[in-house]
This record gives structure tokens, C-alpha cells and sequence, in this order.
């Protein structure tokens, strides 16, 4: 394969004598490492490996790096989510804080041009961190075609990687709707719901999960009338503490949001600009039929294994088409890793990141560790949801014996000041030792907050140590304070 390289080599070149040089370059590399996927997991683990001294492939078949996370995920979700939470503030919040906008508006397509800059910002910083770090990037799909080789198909041809190893990172994909078809414009998944052309007057939002809340807080905002309709009787998806769950959909319902939970959707169709669906009680019954102009069909992501070829090197997926790994990311076939979506765990950016990180650390000979007891969860709604660790229903299932130790924001001095009193924070923690369990946030900044509750349980804090720690005042950070000092010693200062 020939690629052509322009070498301004003196000014007569630069007034246009361009010699031209070809180079004629096999299409068969070698290296250290293959990374397939360069999302939050694979671009991380890619990066590391070439800080570590390996010779470093990254596979990608999307124009655009940074996998679904930074294309069409978490990034540009959060750019919507956080100015239409400004826009619906100025509209609804100023005028009581003393400020005095006059009329307000927003121009949607100028929020989502906003957005797509943002994502091109940071999926772009990607490609200079692969060339500061002396990633080689090969475009096209990656197929194994043996433990130490990777094909790689794309616009220009077929490229063979031999490699020592391979870390497998293609993330998920959003899981399909029995019988129905996706058209991104009327019926939509969430890569549809960030590129809506404009703001539907009616939106129905199939599962009332982390990615179903937090795009259908921002067509809410926007003033969509929206109903989420869910499967279970409560709504934030798995792992949520069911007090906080309850809490949030108070809140979120008080702000506009309706929700049909307990509810499962029989069918969707289309009747000219009309989307009809089909409900019913999950325990049978209750039959209805619902109409909006746009269905967001959130029910969650599956692992994406397609032309993977893990059949030609024998590696078999379990029962919900994952790829299984021991406790160092190894598959059954030894040089063979995988890490993030794919594997079991949390569908997280963070936690596939971290496991990027540590499984290239493992293959340099490094000692492997990563706490799935540490992982936070965020939802990114108003207020923001933050969670680690334990439930009570989690240790109530266990049969362990655990104290609780809750703090409203409301009793919080910068929370009431800033006018943001909804929510609490509560700790769990071990009876008898007094080891966090759990921490669960709902309030302001909690996906901020939720950080400093991942480092006390990683490094195995009882609740008396976050509570003798020292915080800064005023700040919301106290009444995460509190909420230890009530675990620890059964009641907090300030309530």
C-alpha cells in the first residue's frame, strides 16, 4: 500500500515546487499491544500502555474517537443537560434570587451547535494524546484472526497487526426494541435524542433509568411534556437506594416530569406524524394506548462483540454476551484481555477507564487490584444523584446488620443559602466496626460530592473518620460530614 507524504523542503519548494515523495509501506505491522476500541476504556488503556514503554496499536472504525461516551454519550448529554438546567433557571429561578432577565428564550439550534463543539474539543484531544504518547491509530473494524494477530478492514484495504497482546474495548450498543425500528427522528435512541432538530411538544421516554431521566429532564426543561413509562415500580435504574429513588422521583415530578412506573409498552407505531404506544399494567391489565410526537426508547446498552471474531480464536461469551475474564482481564485465551462494556461490571466510562489502566499495568507485571465495591454512579438530573457501595436493600438481603446516618440538605447553611435544599445524604455503615458500607446522595453537586465518599470506602474509612475530618465552611460538602458523624455516633450537629 502507498502513502504519500508532502516535504516542503526549501522555499522553492513552498512557492510550488511541492515534490511529491512516495514511500511504499507493507500493510503488516508489529507491536506490544492492540487495543481494539478507543472509547473511554480502550483510548485510556492505549495511552498507558505507551506511557509504559509498549509498542502501540489503537483499532477505531468510527470517524470520530472517544467511543460512545465522548460522541454520543456522557459528553454531549452533560453539555445539554447543564445549559438547559441555566436556561431553565433564568426562566424560572432568577427573579426570586433578585435578578431580573426580562423575557427569556433559547435558540436550540445554537444549544446544539454548542454541543457538538464541545464533543469535537475533547474527541479531537484524544487524536493529540495518541500522537504525544506515539500511539499508531489504524482506522477500520478489528477482527481477531489468531491470539497474536488482528486484522484490521478498511478504506484502505485490509492492515495485519502481529502483536504480543490484545485488550478488546468496543464498548455496548443501545439495546434494540423487540419489532420495532429506529429511525432516529420520531422513534429515537439516545444518539437520536442528542440530535433532534427541534423540541417535540410530546415525548414519551421508554424506561425511567439514568439515560431515560436525564434526556427526559432536558427536553422537559425545554418545555416538552414528558412521560416516562417503566418497567419496575421505581425509577434510576439498577443499583439506586430505593429511599433515594423515591425522593428523586418526587422531586423530578414536582418539576414537570410524569411518570407511568409499573408499566410495560406491548407495541409502537407510527400513524403519519403520530407515534401510538401500546401500554399496560407489568401485572396485566390497564390496557391503554398513548400518542407523542417523539418516543425516546431508553431500556438500556448490551455489549458489542459483532466481527470481533472471538469464535476463530475460541472464546466464548456467557449468557448475557459478555466476554468473561479472571481478575486480571485475562480471557480464556492467554494474551487475550478484555475490559469496560464488554465485560461484567457497571456500564461506566470511569470504571472502563480504570480498568484500562490496571489491565496494562498487570501485563507489564504489575500487581492487579480494582475494587468493584468502589465504583460511583451518577445521575446527572437536577438535583444530581451520587452512589457507591451498598444499598439498604442490598444489606437487608445480605442479612448485614448496618447503621444509618442521614443529613438533609436543608439543614445544610450553603445548600439553604444557594436556595438548594432538596435531597440528603445518607451513610451506611457496619455496626459493629463501623466501616461505610454505602453512600447515597441526592442534592446538590452530588456527583461531585459522591468522590470524597469512593475515597473513604476504597481506603476502608470508618464513619468516625470522615466525621473528625475537618471541612470547609460553608460548603455542601458538610453534610456529608454530618451524615458520617450520624452513622458513627447516632447524631449530626446542625439537625
Amino acid at each position: 500500500m502507498g502513502y504519500k507524504f508532502l516535504k516542503l523542503a526549501s522555499s522553492q519548494y513552498r512557492n510550488g515546487g511541492v515534490r511529491i515523495i512516495a514511500r511504499q509501506y507493507s500493510t503488516t505491522h508489529d507491536a506490544d499491544l492492540v487495543v481494539i476500541g478507543a472509547g473511554p476504556g480502550g483510548y485510556v488503556a492505549a495511552i498507558k500502555a505507551a506511557q509504559m514503554g509498549m509498542k502501540v496499536v489503537s483499532v477505531e472504525k468510527e470517524a470520530s474517537l472517544g467511543g460512545t461516551c465522548l460522541n454520543v454519550g456522557c459528553i454531549p448529554s452533560k453539555a445539554l443537560l447543564h445549559n438547559s438546567h441555566l436556561y431553565h433557571m433564568a426562566k424560572h429561578d432568577f427573579k426570586h434570587r433578585g435578578i431580573e432577565v426580562g423575557n427569556v428564550s433559547f435558540d436550540f439550534k445554537a444549544m446544539m451547535d454548542y454541543k457538538v463543539k464541545a464533543v469535537k474539543g475533547l474527541t479531537g484531544g484524544i487524536g493529540m494524546l495518541f500522537q504525544k504518547n506515539k500511539v499508531q491509530l489504524i482506522r477500520g473494524v478489528g477482527t481477531l484472526v489468531a491470539p497474536n494477530k488482528v486484522e484490521v478492514k478498511g478504506e484502505k484495504g485490509v492492515e495485519t497487526v502481529n502483536t504480543k497482546n490484545i485488550i478488546l474495548a468496543t464498548g455496548s450498543e443501545v439495546t434494540p426494541f423487540p419489532g420495532v425500528q429506529i429511525d432516529e427522528k420520531q422513534i429515537i435512541s439516545s444518539t437520536g435524542a442528542l440530535s433532534l432538530s427541534s423540541v417535540p411538544k410530546k415525548m414519551l421516554v421508554i424506561g425511567a433509568g439514568v439515560i431515560g431521566l436525564e434526556l427526559g429532564s432536558v427536553y422537559q426543561r425545554l418545555g416538552a411534556d414528558v412521560t416516562a413509562i417503566e418497567f419496575l415500580t421505581s425509577i434510576g435504574g439498577v443499583g439506586i437506594d430505593g429511599e433515594v429513588a423515591k425522593t428523586l422521583q418526587k422531586i423530578l415530578t414536582k418539576q414537570g416530569l410524569k411518570f407511568k412506573l409499573g408499566t410495560k409498552v406491548s407495541g409502537i407505531s407510527k400513524a403519519g406524524s403520530v407515534i401510538k404506544v401500546d401500554v399496560e399494567a407489568a401485572q396485566g391489565g390497564g390496557k391503554e394506548t398513548l400518542e407523542c410526537d417523539v418516543v425516546l426508547l431508553s431500556i438500556g446498552r448490551r455489549p458489542y462483540t459483532k466481527d470481533l471474531g472471538l469464535e476463530k480464536v475460541g472464546i466464548a461469551l456467557d449468557d448475557r454476551g459478555r466476554v468473561p475474564v479472571n481478575n486480571k482481564f485475562q480471557t480464556t485465551v492467554p494474551g487475550i484481555y478484555a475490559i469496560g462494556d464488554i465485560i461484567h461490571g457497571p456500564m461506566l466510562a470511569h470504571k472502563a477507564e480504570d480498568e484500562g489502566i490496571v489491565c496494562v499495568e498487570g501485563i507489564k507485571g504489575m500487581p492487579v487490584h480494582f475494587n468493584y465495591d468502589a465504583i460511583p454512579s451518577v445521575i446527572y438530573t437536577s438535583p444530581e444523584v451520587g452512589w457507591v457501595g451498598k444499598t439498604e436493600e442490598d444489606l437487608k438481603k445480605e442479612g448485614k446488620a448496618y447503621k444509618v446516618g442521614k443529613f438533609p440538605f436543608v439543614a445544610n447553611s450553603r445548600a439553604k443559602t444557594n436556595s438548594e435544599t432538596d435531597g440528603f445524604v445518607k451513610v451506611l455503615s457496619d455496626k459493629t466496626t463501623d466501616i461505610i458500607l454505602g453512600t447515597h446522595i441526592i442534592g446538590p453537586g452530588g456527583g461531585e460530592l459522591i468522590n470524597e465518599a469512593v475515597l473513604a470506602q476504597e481506603y476502608g474509612a470508618s464513619a468516625e473518620d470522615v466525621a473528625r475530618v475537618c471541612h470547609a465552611h460553608p460548603t455542601c460538602a458538610e453534610a456529608l460530614r454530618e451524615a458520617n458523624m450520624a452513622a458513627y455516633i447516632g447524631k449530626p450537629i446542625n439537625f
